[in-house]
């Protein structure tokens, strides 16, 4: 399980970088969803980051993985790579 004062820290490294950076004072806040998945909270953004053995894996390229699969259809536990 990820602590929730890591859940606190962590961001959509998306929304946080550069010229993809979203505006406002604290872009890309993530939720905890099925315990295994953090979700992007930005309306236009969509990127899932898995939970692999309690790691969060907070990579563009995994997130873009997940961007058109619903929460609701995202896979517990995430698939392992």
């Amino acid at each position: 399980m990820v602590s929730k004062d890591l859940l606190e820290i962590l961001r959509c490294p998306y929304c946080v970088s550069g010229e993809t950076r979203k505006p406002g004072p604290d872009p890309g806040r993530l939720e905890l969803v099925h315990d295994c998945w953090l979700v992007c909270q930005e309306p236009d953004c969509g990127r899932k980051y898995p939970i692999r053995d309690d790691i969060p894996v907070m990579l563009i390229e995994e997130g873009d993985k997940w961007i058109n699969v619903a929460v609701e259809d995202l896979p517990v536990p995430p698939p392992s790579e």
